[in-house]
């Protein structure tokens, strides 16, 4: 539990070590929390939770703009911390330091326009009421973060549950725990007068249970489904809100006049990026038959280009969790197996370069092409530096098979014609789509985020991700007595008879 004034006599025995993933060499050692260490820092959260709800609008936005400034001060220090655990490259990792502050910025900026009270309509029934609703914050937020981006993920959280008002208790990837710990270490001394706002509980999945069963007020949880389902079942054990992004199988559609240099660029960068380890990246494609083998063709040239493993010039780093090569390799051999081609790379040379270094498991792109649409390259998430490029007969067909499938979280259209291009937008089953670029949405912090299906639901980030963190209250105030009081016993009937009768003809004719 990171807070500058716990006792070191309440730490627990157990510790881990975090290594990281392109040395193997460790880089940190974490104590191991359990639940009576979880559940004093969602009692010092709820402590914090009540004097920070007090604070005024203008008061929360000047604390979490300094603590802004103190993470921008920082910045390479985040960075070369995640670099650390990820085995990113530090300019990677400095690209997600730099996304957070934008989201961070916008959510500090915006939470009192977005959350104060508004009136509404009270309708011709309630006209002497005067109605206005506020978003409330909930108390105290659990997130349970991921290792891919163990600063910009949980922050679409962590920044916008403190900007509504909330305190946090953040339980980061135990392969990247540094980064919540650094996290909360400088929320601490930026607003050293809020102890416990955010504090950060690290261990494995006991921890993160533990901080389901806890009583936070809601629980949001970025991972794979299967582990979303079990964190799930906890909070549905004492009703805990439950937010989850749960990965994705992001498609990219292909039309026949798309600007084929700047898709094949996208593609690459969607796919290759942080060793494929992009849940809203690009791991599908679907290309209308005549641009197919040239857009391949380029793909498969960038895709060539890149230099992976231990060396300067690295693009991308290794797997951070090296288990993850085994599933890359069986997609790969799977494909295969069921008549796919290879265009770049194979599943031997997956193996190959997965233990060609003892230090990390760097896997080369891979572009596959004609997968079978039932092979688990086409089916399951991959998270890895591969990319299945399929020809269709044209966009209809494209958007079938995009939709076809059980996640539903990102997706990208390339097409000249921007407003055919959004038209094929609004007919994905995709929580966020980008129309001439991939990613497009990260980087604007007023759109929500999301997915269905396997992808998960609820929205962080945006106007969407500040109220996903309170409740609403609906507040009326009589201004006047009504002509007819329909709720009291000692109404007559008859004006109650006339009453109903002028509601009912006025909805008969309005």
């Amino acid at each position: 539990m990171t807070g500058t004034d716990q006792d070191a006599a309440t730490r627990p025995a157990d510790t881990f070590t975090v290594r990281s993933p392109a040395t193997g060499d460790p880089v940190g050692e974490h104590p191991v929390h359990g639940p009576e260490e979880v559940a004093r820092a969602v009692e010092r959260a709820r402590t914090a939770a009540a004097g920070w709800a007090a604070l005024p609008a203008a008061d929360r936005r000047a604390h979490l703009l300094r603590w802004k400034h103190t993470l921008a001060s920082s910045l390479d220090t985040v960075a070369g911390t995640i670099a650390a655990e990820t085995g990113k490259p530090h300019g990677d990792a400095v690209l997600e330091v730099v996304l957070t502050l934008e989201h961070l910025n916008w959510a500090a900026r915006n939470a009192d326009r977005v959350l104060r009270r508004r009136r509404v309509r009270s309708g011709l029934l309630a006209a002497n009421q005067r109605s206005s609703v506020v978003h409330r914050p909930l108390g105290v937020i659990g997130v349970i973060g991921p290792w891919n981006y163990p600063l910009y993920t949980p922050m679409g959280s962590i920044g916008y549950a403190l900007a509504a008002g909330n305190a946090v208790v953040f339980k980061p990837s135990e392969h990247t725990p540094g980064t919540g710990v650094l996290l909360a270490e400088l929320l601490a001394s930026a607003v050293p007068e809020h102890a416990g706002l955010l504090t950060t509980v690290t261990g494995a999945a006991a921890t993160g249970e533990a901080l389901a069963r806890s009583g936070v007020d809601k629980v949001a949880f970025t991972g794979s489904p299967g582990t979303a389902r079990k964190v799930m079942a906890v909070c549905a054990r004492s009703l805990t809100p439950f937010l989850a992004e749960c990965g994705g199988k992001d498609a990219t559609i292909v039309t026949a006049d798309a600007d084929l240099d700047a898709a094949a660029d996208a593609v690459v960068w969607g796919a290759m990026s942080n060793a494929g380890q992009t849940c809203a990246g690009v791991e599908r494609v679907y290309a209308v038959r005549e641009v197919h083998a040239p857009l391949c063709r380029k793909v498969v040239e960038r895709a060539g280009a890149l230099r992976a493993g231990p060396v300067p010039d690295a693009v991308y780093g290794p797997m951070t969790m090296p288990a993850q090569t085994a599933v890359v390799r069986r997609h790969v051999e799977q494909a295969l197996a069921d008549g796919a081609r290879a265009l770049l790379g194979d599943a031997a040379s997956v193996s190959a370069s997965a233990s060609a270094s003892a230090s990390g498991a760097f896997v080369t792109p891979v572009v596959l092409a004609d997968v079978p649409e039932d092979s688990p390259a086409m089916t399951e998430e991959t998270f890895g530096p591969v990319v299945a490029i399929n020809a269709v007969e044209s966009t209809d067909e494209a958007v079938r098979r995009a939709n076809a499938s059980p996640y539903a979280l990102a997706a990208s259209v390339f097409c000249r014609d921007r407003r055919a291009g959004a038209a094929i937008a609004a007919r994905l089953r995709a929580g966020a789509v980008s129309v001439n670029s991939v990613l497009g949405f990260a980087g604007v912090p007023a759109l929500p985020f999301g997915g269905s299906g396997e992808s998960g639901f609820g929205r962080i980030h945006g106007a969407d991700g500040l109220r996903a963190f309170t409740a609403p209250q609906s507040v009326t105030v009589q201004r006047f007595a009504p002509p007819v009081n329909l709720t009291s016993f000692s109404t007559p009937a008859a004006a109650r008879e006339r009453a109903v009768a002028a509601a009912k003809w006025l909805h008969r004719h309005r």
